[in-house]
């Protein structure tokens, strides 16, 4: 040995099936251990001999590795090439040189005989192919960490039939039970007779690879030609576990949508297009809805034709039916249509009987009661007189004060109702032994004290808010806020409770997107409600509800800024601002349903009632419809 010189160990001429990998780490140990002591020279012959007895101790360690991973393998190696009727593949290569036998495979071998088995059952790639050649070129390294250390990659395989695909599928996963082991596993469990995997595994591939090849082979095809329109099936791969379900979902998605989803749809189609400034495409839209809408047919196509109504007022929208709009919206007709939807919509009028009831609890066994309302409703305010005189509390007396805003849109229509609605409500009041006064007060939501109110020291003092709050400008209309300005000073008034009822729908800031399909979604509900809950004769009572019903929904989703006037809100919004205002919930507990339903009867069919976080929700077929809440 030359002075200076790296040592080197006589055996690495010798192959122990480690490779390359296995003498760069010899070198590097060896050249690590001579810059550290100063060179090999340097020692003493006993340090030299025990330095190489570390290095054989090494060696042995790895080898017993390596005959962890293939000696019980190489059999079945061999067994798979040939059954895959590989020829001179099921001969393995024989490890010269080595002590541990004569007749071990080394990975390298069984590689060789695995992909040259599968290359025999599958159609051949064609050697002039630039791309096929191109592929064959880019390895695909295996996870194992014992193929990277042994310097190994496989190529994909060629496109082939489906027969073929199977086979594939199978030879890959033994390949990579072959090559995969655990690094982490002791050695003590390394023994010659131990496997990862075990015999049962390995006899379960054996049959399915005698399956395979048990069935007729098929042809060799130089390439099978595309078949036409085949886009559904593009980029599948075909697995044996799922390919029922995959074609399943296939068909599934390949059927023919029902005629409503595809209106509805089309619908938020139109809306988006609108939305994107994209007037053309909207309209062609909705020509081709007009076909499916008829006001007269059932609730899904009276739906498209409301919406399409709707959506088509925003295309080409001018002064005139923008006026004519508004001031159907305001009328006396309007007016009358929500009171009747009110009364014989089940959604409705149960919250207003729930408001109503959590109304009298909260009076408790007061004489003088005195109820503020924005919004007077006959149904509502019936109800309340039913409830108190439920209690039988002699010389109850009842003041209503009902308030209008000279500013508010509807006040002309309100104020024009609501004689008629005082008179109605006195002689029922009468009839039930309750003395019953009724006033107006206009003024606006900042000038709105007690004093104007009439209110009087000992009476218990309620507010009634259904259906009012939604129709005020809030922030996002108008700076002067009149929606919180007007909670702030019924706050001020210290009511006993204040009484609300909304409908869960989001018209307020929503883009026109999402609210129209939320818009979708709950007036369909309303319109099968009342498909489900009136017979034929309410027909004529029905239609003018109905009316009412697509001029909201034509404001809610047709008009923006200071002309949409219905600006609802869902729950959660209101209970921030409440609580921004000062409020803190009153929770309707579940005998304020089982009063509602006392009094009013079971709900209809598909109509629930739900308590829940101290309100109640309307629901038709499991959508909420209305809330009902209570505040102090």
């Amino acid at each position: 040995m030359e002075p200076g010189a790296p040592w080197r160990d006589p055996r690495q001429g010798y192959a122990y099936g480690v490779g390359s990998a296995m003498q760069m780490q010899l070198q590097q140990r060896a050249d690590a251990a001579t810059a550290a002591g100063g060179g090999v020279l340097k020692r003493s012959l006993g340090e030299l001999e025990r330095w190489q007895h570390q290095q054989q101790q090494h060696v042995a360690a790895q080898q017993a590795l390596y005959l962890r991973a293939v000696r019980q393998r190489t059999a079945a190696a061999a067994d798979i090439a040939a059954l895959l009727g590989g020829g001179a593949a099921h001969q393995p290569l024989v490890l010269s040189g080595s002590s541990f036998g004569g007749g071990l495979a080394s990975p390298s071998s069984t590689l060789s005989s695995l992909t040259t088995a599968s290359r025999a059952a599958v159609p051949l790639m064609h050697p002039h192919h630039p791309q096929q050649q191109q592929q064959r070129q880019v390895p695909l390294m295996t996870s194992s960490p014992q193929t990277q250390a042994f310097g190994l990659s496989r190529a994909p395989l060629p496109p082939q039939a489906p027969a073929a695909s199977s086979e594939r599928f199978i030879l890959q996963e033994l390949e990579k039970q072959l090559l995969d082991d655990d690094e982490e596993e002791p050695v003590a469990a390394m023994s010659g007779t131990g496997s990862a995997v075990t015999n049962s595994e390995w006899e379960e591939t054996i049959q399915q690879l005698n399956s395979i090849t048990a069935a007729p082979s098929p042809g060799l095809p130089a390439a099978p030609p595309p078949a036409p329109n085949n886009n559904a099936n593009a980029g599948m791969t075909r697995s044996p576990s799922n390919s029922s379900s995959s074609t399943a979902s296939s068909s599934a998605s390949c059927s023919p949508p029902t005629p409503g989803a595809a209106s509805r749809q089309l619908l938020s189609e139109a809306a988006v297009a609108i939305a994107d400034g994209n007037h053309e495409a909207a309209a062609a839209h909705l020509a081709a809805l007009k076909r499916a809408a008829n006001q007269h047919g059932d609730a899904e196509q009276r739906l498209i034709a409301m919406m399409v109504d709707a959506l088509s007022s925003r295309i080409v929208p001018t002064a005139a039916s923008l006026a004519q709009h508004l001031a159907e919206l305001r009328g006396a007709e309007q007016r009358a249509g929500c009171q009747l939807l009110h009364d014989i919509s089940p959604c409705f009028r149960l919250a207003l009987h729930a408001a109503s009831a959590a109304i009298v609890e909260a009076v408790g066994d007061s004489r003088a009661i005195h109820l503020v309302d924005f919004d007077v409703s006959l149904p509502q305010h019936a109800a309340v007189i039913q409830h108190l005189a439920a209690r039988r509390v002699p010389g109850t007396s009842l003041k209503v004060t009902a308030v209008t805003d000279p500013g508010f849109p509807f006040t002309q229509s309100t104020a024009a109702t609501l004689p008629a609605i005082g008179e109605q409500l006195k002689q029922l009041a009468e009839r039930a032994g309750i003395e019953y006064r009724f006033k107006v007060v206009s003024c606006r939501a900042a000038e709105l004290d007690a004093s104007r109110l009439g209110c009087d020291p000992g009476e218990a003092l309620a507010v009634n808010l259904a259906f009012a709050l939604s129709r005020v400008p809030d922030e996002s209309v108008s700076p002067a806020n009149p929606r919180d300005e007007l909670l702030r000073r019924v706050r001020a008034l210290g009511p006993q409770v204040v009484a609300l009822v909304e409908q869960e729908l989001n018209t307020n800031t929503a883009p026109l997107a999402a609210r129209f399909t939320d818009a979708c979604a709950h007036y369909g509900a309303i319109l099968e409600s009342l498909d489900a809950t009136l017979g034929r004769e309410s027909a004529e009572k029905k239609a003018r509800a109905e009316s009412a019903l697509a001029r909201k929904a034509a404001n809610a989703v047709g008009r923006d800024g200071p002309d949409r006037l219905e600006r609802c809100e869902v729950f959660g919004k209101w209970r921030a601002r409440f609580g921004m205002a000062g409020f803190r919930p009153v929770a309707l507990a579940q005998s304020i349903a089982d009063k509602v339903t006392a009094r009013v009867g079971p709900a209809p069919p598909g109509i629930t009632v739900k308590a829940e976080n101290g309100v109640l929700r309307l629901c038709w077929m499991g959508r909420v419809v209305t809330v009902a809440s209570a505040w102090r």
